[in-house]
């Protein structure tokens, strides 16, 4: 399990951080107000239930405790397709318990391949994480966070930019560096 926690601490700091993919990241990291959930979960139903446990232990935390949590499925979800199943019976979830326009997901996955791309489109590795990752945030702390960044809806392109000057191998490299394949 600390390897998991490992490559993921790599990927946030190397990628999410240190490419600056998410400006807002770095100050929830650097207070220690960030879980890392590894989950041991097999397959879709327990890992569904278990990002719901997650996202019920968020919202009875303090924010300055637990600002967002990271739900990390190395043995359930490898399936890109399952994934996304996944990400929507959560969202649907959430928001049957009421919890919509409190928390929000994001989500991040080995194989992550946005609509209309290829497969190797330097574009994919913004959403790319060693494993399966259910991101949930606190939707106050999004909405301070946009309120205070200049030009947020920007944030997605800069991204893509950002990547594509670092160049394939760059790119590549760094991936191999907190990569599971």
């Amino acid at each position: 399990m600390e390897d998991v926690v490992t490559k993921t601490r790599r990927w946030l700091e190397d990628a999410v951080i240190g490419l600056n993919l998410c400006p807002f990241a770095r100050a929830v990291y650097v207070r220690d107000e960030v879980r890392i959930a590894v989950d041991e979960a097999r397959g879709f139903e327990d890992a569904i239930r278990r990002a719901l446990d997650e996202a019920d232990r968020l919202l009875q935390a303090a924010p300055d405790d637990i600002a967002t949590t990271l739900v990390v499925f190395p043995h359930a979800l490898s399936d890109f397709d399952e994934f996304l199943d996944a990400v929507d019976a959560v969202d649907e979830l959430i928001e049957r318990a009421g919890a919509a326009g409190i928390l929000q997901l994001a989500h991040f996955h080995p194989q992550y391949q946005f609509e209309g791309t290829e497969a190797d489109d330097l574009e994919n590795f913004t959403n790319r994480a060693p494993y399966p990752t259910l991101h949930l945030l606190r939707e106050a702390q999004i909405s301070e966070g946009v309120a205070s960044h200049p030009n947020p809806e920007a944030i997605p392109e800069r991204n893509i930019e950002v990547l594509e000057e670092l160049g394939e191998l760059e790119v590549h490299k760094m991936w191999d560096r907190w990569s599971t394949d």
